[in-house]
This record gives C-alpha cells, sequence and structure tokens, in this order.
C-alpha cells in the first residue's frame, strides 16, 4: 500500500495529527521567546483545542469535541500514538479499503468525550482527583481502530517469520495496557473514555457484521464537502456490494466478461481500493496476474 496512494485515508490522517502539533510546538516556543509563560500558553491556546470536563465550555468550544482528537503536546506520546496509528491503521486498510478508518477514528473520540464528559456531570469528585479537567490525545480514537481491527481479523497475524507470527490481539493488548500505563494515578474519567473509544471500534464491527454500516453516512459527508472544491470531478456511482461486510455473500461482485478489458481491469482496482486485496476472487487475482504478463511482453 503506496504512502501516494490516492485517497490513502491513514495517510491523511496522520498528516492532520502531525500538521496540528507542529503548528501547536510553534505557537509554545513563540510563547516562549516572547518572554510568556507556559502557563500563559495553555490558558491563551491550548485550551481552545482539548475537549473540557464542564459541558458548559463545550458549549462555547463545540469544535474541541473533534479538534481534541488531533491534538497534542508530549513528543514522545504523539510519536507513540502515531506508530500504533500506522501500525493498526495499515491493516485496517488492507483488511476493509480506505473508507472505515475515518469513521472509527472519529466514532472512538467521540465516544471517548461522550464518558468523559458525563463522568463529569455524574460524578464531578473523580475529575477533583485528577490532575487535569480536560482531555487530549489520539487514544481514545486509536483504541477505536486497534480493537476494530482485531475484531474483524482475530487470526491476523505480523512478523509471520517469528515462528508463524504474532497474533494482532497481542499487539492491541500491548497499546491498551501502554494507554492506560500512561495515565495519571486516580483519572478515571480518563481511563473510561479510553474504555468507550475501544468499546466503539468493537460496536462498529458487530454492527456492520449485521449489515449497519456506521461508516456510509460520514463518507457521504466527505464526499459532498470534497466536491463543493471540485466540481469538476464526476461522482461515481457506487454499488452497495463494493461496501465491506464482513459475511461475504456467494454472490459475485462484477459480472464476468470473458476478454481483459481496461474497464475490468479498473474494476477490479477500485475493489482493491475500497475493499482491499484479500477479497478479491480467484478470478480477478488471475486476471490482475494476466494483465500483468500482458504488459511485460
Amino acid at each position: 500500500m503506496g504512502l501516494g496512494q490516492d485517497g490513502n485515508t491513514l495517510v491523511q490522517m496522520l498528516v492532520l495529527n502531525a500538521v496540528l502539533f507542529v503548528v501547536l510546538k510553534f505557537v509554545f516556543v513563540f510563547f516562549i521567546a516572547t518572554g510568556n509563560s507556559r502557563d500563559s500558553f495553555f490558558g491563551h491556546v491550548f485550551n481552545w483545542f482539548v475537549l473540557p470536563a464542564n459541558p458548559e465550555k463545550i458549549i462555547w468550544r463545540p469544535w474541541t469535541v473533534i479538534s481534541f482528537m488531533f491534538t497534542d503536546q508530549d513528543l514522545f506520546r504523539f510519536i507513540s500514538n502515531m506508530f500504533w496509528l500506522w501500525s493498526f491503521g495499515y491493516i485496517l486498510q488492507d483488511l476493509t479499503g480506505n473508507r472505515k478508518l475515518i469513521p472509527i477514528y472519529l466514532y472512538g473520540g467521540i465516544a471517548g468525550a461522550f464518558v468523559y464528559v458525563m463522568v463529569h456531570i455524574i460524578a464531578p469528585g473523580f475529575h477533583a482527583l485528577a490532575d487535569v479537567d480536560f482531555l487530549y490525545g489520539a487514544n481514545c480514537s486509536i483504541a477505536a481502530v486497534a480493537v476494530a481491527t482485531t475484531v474483524i481479523s482475530p487470526d491476523y497475524r505480523i512478523f509471520p517469520m517469528i515462528s508463524g507470527g504474532i497474533p494482532l490481539w497481542i499487539l492491541t493488548l500491548v497499546f491498551l495496557l501502554l494507554s492506560f500505563a500512561g495515565v495519571n494515578n486516580g483519572d478515571l474519567p480518563t481511563y473510561l473514555a479510553y474504555t468507550a473509544g475501544a468499546g466503539s471500534g468493537f460496536l462498529f464491527i458487530d454492527q456492520l457484521r449485521r449489515g449497519r454500516d456506521g461508516s456510509l453516512w460520514i463518507n457521504q459527508f466527505f464526499d459532498w464537502f470534497g466536491n463543493l472544491f471540485n466540481p469538476d470531478k464526476k461522482k461515481k456511482p457506487k454499488n452497495k456490494k463494493d461496501e465491506f461486510h464482513y459475511n461475504v455473500s456467494g454472490t459475485q461482485p462484477y459480472k464476468k466478461i470473458p476478454n481483459i478489458t481496461q474497464k475490468r481491469i479498473d474494476e477490479i482496482l477500485d475493489k482493491i481500493n475500497q475493499q482491499g486485496y484479500r477479497f478479491l476472487s480467484s478470478e480477478e487475482k488471475e486476471i490482475l496476474k494476466r494483465a500483468a504478463e500482458e504488459d511485460d511482453l
């Protein structure tokens, strides 16, 4: 899966996280260089990107429900999170194509935000025990991606050269343990937020297996928004059979064409982009192989 592949949402997510992190760091350096204190930076800049526990503040900063999951301040934690996002996101795209990562990422962050704020409403005393009363970082979202990837293919193995490979669930367990270990003692709201993020990943795949794809409306919104800035782009009709479902039906997603045509090859490439290579039938893999051999002649 090339980094420059068209529609590679994993790269888009990594870039978005990295850009915001670098911008905030530059602003922080500017504040310090101009004689301002660290607290001044957090009060005038950083707090406008993190999720406050108090719902009254969220009313005046509604964007923080989204921005907090792309915001971080600690370099080591940021690099660690991006490594885990790349690891699980790469596998998820290989299994499901490019249109599930962003919805799962957003659902995980929103689920974590909801639980975090609800703890403040129901039991505000727990926030008093924590050092901070705001939530930030991609941990909730990555937890959702990790769990969703594991539920899709629990037998998936990495590093196959090591005794047949390491099961994906072990990698997920390591990530979750490290995430929880990085939370300050007594910060129960953050623990619960991470748990909610992981739970949303499980729920997303569970509903997907039941035929309810929670990513459709999000992808349709992004397609609509993208077309506003690219009116010359023709909207490509999509068949429901192109969408990923865990229980694949026995029907063929494409009509059989005796000869190898450019249209047939384009259809197969679109299927790889949407669902992943492993969902190609033996016939489709053979067509790609024959097409590659013809190009070499």
